[in-house]
């Protein structure tokens, strides 16, 4: 699933994406945003992560810088000396 898609936003963003004109309110593009989304969280959290994101883009949002986060952060930490 994951390379699939992968596959789809890749034609995306070189076939569909560059016919349209450039309205994307968030940097990375929400399509980059997917593509890097999917590589560090896997198919599912990443398509979730996309779709959250999706969500924001409308006009009233003032978009602006808004990363992936890191794979890292979504894990639990583990104590040493837990009894």
């Amino acid at each position: 699933m994951r390379s699939i898609a992968l596959g789809l936003i890749k034609v995306y963003r070189y076939a569909i994406s560059p016919m349209m004109a450039s309205h994307c309110r968030f940097y990375p593009s929400c399509s980059c945003y997917a593509q890097e989304a999917i590589e560090e969280h896997g198919f599912l959290k990443g398509s979730l992560l996309s779709a959250r994101r999706l969500g924001r883009c409308h006009p009233w949002n003032p978009g602006g810088y808004d990363p992936v986060p890191p794979a890292s952060a979504n894990r639990p930490t583990r104590m040493a000396n837990k009894p």
